[in-house]
């Protein structure tokens, strides 16, 4: 399933959202490429994605959760990139 957490995190003049698979990054792939999310947008195992397509992406089908919620699913779904391997990847 595509999650997407609310516009909170802001960042170059705008907030953003977190969309995630927790079935597979293929998933998350096929998802961003149907919506036209651009692949800079890819963050290891997330897109970030502008306040202005939350709702766009709601109504594509991406199921909207609290933070905690998608963080717990990412991590569920063995997905997750920790901060600590995020660092080692220099990402």
């Amino acid at each position: 399933m595509i999650l997407i957490d609310p516009p909170l995190w802001p960042k170059h003049g705008t907030v953003w959202s977190h969309l995630v698979s927790d079935t597979s990054i293929e998933e998350l792939q096929e998802f961003a490429d149907r919506n036209g999310i651009p692949r800079r947008g890819f963050d290891l195992d997330h897109y970030d994605v502008p306040t202005e397509r939350y709702d766009e992406l709601v109504a594509a089908g991406a199921e909207p959760v609290p933070p905690r919620e998608l963080v717990r699913r990412l991590a569920a779904s063995g997905l997750r990139v920790t901060p600590r391997e995020r660092r080692s990847l220099g990402a």
